[in-house]
């Protein structure tokens, strides 16, 4: 189970970490923490050093409610740091997160290697074509409405049925148009509640029937912290173990700000096997 990035082959049989680089000023986690390029070198060095094999980007807050931000907003957010990190980092792997086409594009042409699109094309009808164009690998996440009101759509009879017949029609169509590397996310957090993210996380196996690499992101989310009556700052410790599960339910990236207590997790989820 591999994947083609800017022509190295990356092997996801035995589980990756993807660091989370947010640039934004209103991110859930780490919102406003990347102000300046000395910042963005510092956080991302230290998570490539513990063992990151991408870093996702992102421009663009999708945490509950967020406020929209228009496209040239979020390209002159983006694409100088991608240009940062490609002339610090030169084997860097970047995955640009957008539902834009016209980003996803511009994003790879400034020296990104795969797209991250939490809407799996159904937010910008030219998604897919772009994709299928660039020959890059594709994250589709499933959601519902889009980050500002998704949350106004968690009616669901068997979540992980209905996400299950979500990623086959999507599947489907992204096979249609030619996209090869492709990737799934059941998106914990996105139109769902606390308890249909963990039916989902007890039932991530399942998703293997899709013959896909699965990513799994629930570093710092609100199902860990709610339940332990905390906050994102205080759930590191809650992160780690939900992803030990997803791991153990067949997950073959990690999504996380703390790369590397992920990587720990995978180096001693290797020793189980």
């Amino acid at each position: 189970m591999t994947i083609n990035c800017k022509g190295n082959l990356i092997d996801l049989t035995v589980p990756k970490v993807m660091g989370i680089l947010n640039v934004t000023p209103d991110s859930f986690y780490d919102g406003g923490k990347h102000k300046d390029e000395k910042a963005i070198l510092k956080a991302v060095e230290k998570m490539l050093k513990d063992g990151a094999t991408f870093i996702d980007i992102g421009a663009y807050s999708s945490r509950p409610g967020a406020d929209e931000v228009n496209e040239n907003e979020e390209l002159k957010r983006l694409i100088p740091v991608i240009a940062l990190l490609v002339k610090h980092f030169t084997d860097i792997n970047i995955s640009v997160d957008t539902f834009r086409s016209k980003v996803a594009e511009e994003g790879i042409n400034a020296g990104a290697a795969l797209i991250n699109d939490i809407s799996a094309g159904k937010l910008d009808p030219q998604m897919l074509k772009t994709i299928a164009r660039l020959r890059v690998p594709y994250i589709m996440m499933h959601m519902r409405g889009n980050p500002k009101n998704m949350q106004e759509f968690t009616a669901y009879k068997n979540v992980v049925q209905e996400v299950l017949l979500y990623f086959s029609e999507r599947v489907e169509s992204a096979r249609k148009l030619g996209i090869h590397d492709i990737i799934i996310d059941p998106g914990f957090g996105f139109a769902k509640k606390i308890e249909q993210n963990y039916e989902l996380l007890r039932k991530l196996n399942l998703f293997q029937t899709l013959n896909l690499p699965v990513l799994a992101g629930l570093s710092r989310k609100s199902m860990i912290y709610k339940v332990l009556k905390s906050d994102a700052d205080h759930a590191l410790n809650g992160t780690t173990a939900l992803n030990m599960i997803a791991l153990s339910q067949g997950a073959n990236i990690l999504r996380v700000h703390d790369v590397k207590e992920a990587i720990e997790c995978v180096t001693l989820f290797k020793n189980l096997n």
